[in-house]
């Protein structure tokens, strides 16, 4: 257990020592020069997305979840499939798009004979506000999913008779609805708006520079690895700020619903206007997350021949992706049913703060996380390496930096919170009778761990491991700078294209991260749907909501 919250404390101690160990000079530096303008475009950013996506997922929610309209059982399957596209691929597809030497300027000035830019003015997709809309667009699903889950478990009765009284819809939703999601809203706002602060492509290519653009500047284009440190300490801080207010907005609050007679709510038929303006704010989220970019990626591929590119190159890049991911999900999983069973089993602190510790890992942005194991995993090899020098007289080179091993780590401190909050979740639903007459009849804990739990466990399990292997292969950040030389997954071969100003040839790659990525939230949506009488809001330290 121990092993577990030591693997997540190393990177964030390495982290602020080698922030400590930088020139005296470089902090001021970075104060007057750096933090101020990042920070104030990480801050825009967040509360951008805040209201933006925080807007599109509750009345997208609401309005599908107590209301019928044209389109209603369509859009109930379309608002999440934003989630399936990364925040990078869709910030390319709109400069290819939207930007002056897009396609939709181009139309507008061959159709009306402008000659340049200082004929018309035309909103710049490249700027603080673009990068708000782009990334809101996918993703609002994190709170979409969130209080769908909280509205469709919400009873009937209380909303029948704040009717009575004479609330209008309006207040319906503003007095009642709204307070008693907001738990489940605060960890899906924390959600996006963490995956927000890890983002680095979007950002970058959409002239924000934030916190994290920052640091990979610094580290990189610079050559300063103290400084990035230490702006990935104030990185950090932010993350953890972000969890101390998604926990103020649930403050330990939770609501249970009685299990007789319960009813959910029951949808109201709109009509007239109302129905097509319903059918139209539920249809844009959808049109500009993912219909708009999956359209996109389909006619540049068709439109260059990409499918050309399916040769002995692209399948090694596919496969490494598919590969990293698969070693990546099955490593996680492993060590979530141990922790997870642990706390069933033996309910001590030590355990507890395992799971708790190992439950900021996905509070910890890509590059930060990135950056914390370069110490650590370069001493594990040299102390191997060492070894192995005394016993053979041969040097054995970087096992870890050197080879994939850095990224899996990577994938595991970061995701391993999804699957201790999804199977928690899971296990939490049985009944502890189970386990009880399984010890009366002498059998042994790893027998009740083999026989009981995990058989129990196995619709949480498939929900973790499809969510865990489609974030790892949209991972960019720690893939990025973690990457062995010579060594491309699909999201850098993307980032690489669009890093040359050539993102239509890597069209394909988008592509088919974005077909992988459909397969675990069709699957995810169709489970949450099967059961939609059952409260599936549950959240770990970290604030993921498990589905």
């Amino acid at each position: 257990m121990a092993a577990v919250g030591l693997l997540v404390f190393l990177p964030v101690a390495a982290l602020i020592g080698i922030a400590a160990e930088g020139d005296a000079e470089i902090w001021p530096h970075l104060i007057a020069n750096v933090l101020p303008a990042s920070t104030i475009d990480t801050l825009s950013l967040l509360a951008g997305i805040a209201i933006v996506a925080g807007s599109m997922g509750i009345t997208t929610a609401w309005l599908v979840t107590a209301h019928r309209f044209p389109g209603h059982n369509i859009l109930v399957w379309l608002l999440p499939l934003p989630l399936a596209v990364p925040t990078y691929i869709t910030a390319y597809i709109y400069v290819e798009i939207f930007d002056s030497a897009g396609l939709v300027q181009m139309a507008l000035r061959e159709f009306m004979g402008w000659r340049s830019r200082t004929d018309y003015w035309f909103p710049e997709i490249r700027s603080l506000p673009g990068c708000i809309l782009v990334m809101s667009a996918v993703l609002y699903p994190y709170i979409y999913i969130a209080a769908r889950a909280m509205f469709l478990t919400q009873s009937a009765s209380m909303l029948e008779v704040a009717r009575t009284l004479g609330a209008s819809r309006i207040k319906l939703f503003r007095i009642i609805a709204l307070p008693l999601a907001r738990p489940a809203l605060a960890v899906g706002l924390s959600l996006a708006l963490l995956e927000a602060l890890n983002d680095i492509g979007a950002s970058e290519y959409l002239g924000v520079r934030t916190l994290t653009v920052s640091v990979y500047n610094t580290w990189l284009n610079r050559g300063s690895l103290a400084g990035a440190a230490q702006i990935a300490c104030v990185m950090l801080a932010f993350a953890v700020g972000l969890i101390l207010i998604e926990r103020y907005g649930r403050r330990d609050r939770r609501y249970a619903l009685s299990p007789k007679r319960h009813r959910t709510v029951h949808p109201v038929p709109l009509k007239g206007g109302r129905a097509w303006t319903a059918s139209v704010l539920c249809a844009l989220p959808v049109l500009l997350g993912f219909i708009l970019p999956t359209g996109f990626l389909l006619r540049e591929t068709l439109r260059g021949g990409l499918f050309g590119q399916f040769d002995t190159d692209f399948l090694a890049h596919f496969m490494t992706t598919i590969g990293l991911s698969v070693v990546a999900t099955v490593a996680v999983l492993a060590i979530a049913v141990m922790l997870v069973s642990a706390v069933r089993l033996s309910k001590n602190s030590l355990t507890k703060g395992a799971v708790l510790v190992a439950g900021l890992g996905y509070a910890l942005p890509g590059t930060v996380l990135a950056l914390g194991l370069m110490t650590p995993l370069v001493g594990f090899d040299n102390f191997i390496g060492t070894i192995w020098r005394h016993l053979t007289g041969e040097r054995l080179g970087l096992l870890l930096m050197g080879a994939a091993g850095g990224i899996v780590i990577a994938y595991v401190i970061r995701f391993l919170s999804i699957a201790t909050g999804s199977l928690s979740a899971g296990l939490d639903r049985v009944s502890p009778s189970l386990e009880d007459a399984a010890r009366t009849l002498g059998a042994s804990q790893r027998e009740m761990v083999w026989k009981i739990q995990i058989p129990l466990m196995r619709p949480a399990l498939a929900s973790a491991a499809l969510l865990i292997f489609v974030d790892c292969i949209k991972e960019l950040p720690a893939t990025l700078l973690l990457r062995p030389l010579n060594t491309e997954t699909l999201s850098t071969l993307v980032y690489t294209y669009a890093s040359r100003g050539r993102f239509e040839d890597g069209s394909l790659a988008a592509l088919v991260i974005v077909l992988v990525g459909l397969v675990p939230v069709i699957q995810l949506m169709r489970s949450a749907e099967a059961r939609p009488k059952v409260a599936v809001e549950s959240t770990n330290s970290s604030g993921a909501v498990s589905p």
